[in-house]
């Protein structure tokens, strides 16, 4: 386990991806990745999976915390960090999926928040898209796709 004291997704990345290479003197890969909330600073960022006990739980705290926002805009961010078998970072990317957060949830599929995002351009939550989109539209696909794209 390694401690996310980092204050972005790319240092939480960074961390992980570090102590790994450190501890095993291999090649690493680590991500950390959430949902950034405008209305509510950003929140709960670096601290999405920890927001609440349960996603059931973090959804709940979400819509209340934005309940009266005009301004629901959100995105999911996804950082990856590829570290070298001294603990050197040698390359880092991030992946975003910019959207909405609903009042109401909608859909069965995913998990996390994926019942209350709409991303930009569509009209369907996450959870409604289903695994197909994500594979090729998620935050997470997005950084495997700039982490392919910068080794080539």
């Amino acid at each position: 386990e390694v401690e996310e004291t980092g204050s972005t997704f790319a240092e939480n990345a960074r961390l992980k991806a570090v102590a790994l290479a450190s501890a095993t003197g291999c090649w690493a890969l680590a991500d950390d990745s959430g949902l950034s909330v405008h209305a509510l600073g950003g929140a709960p960022g670096v601290h999405s999976a920890r927001y609440a006990s349960s996603d059931t739980a973090r959804i709940a705290r979400l819509l209340q915390e934005l309940e009266g926002a005009t301004d629901r805009s959100a995105e999911f961010s996804a950082a990856l960090a590829v570290a070298d078998p001294s603990g050197s970072v040698r390359l880092e990317v991030e992946g975003r999926c910019a959207g909405v957060i609903l009042p109401t949830q909608r859909g069965s599929g995913g998990f996390g928040y994926d019942p209350v995002f709409v991303p930009a351009g569509e009209d369907a939550t996450v959870a409604e898209l289903g695994d197909g989109w994500k594979r090729m539209n998620s935050h997470r696909a997005r950084a495997a796709a700039a982490l392919a794209a910068a080794v080539g």
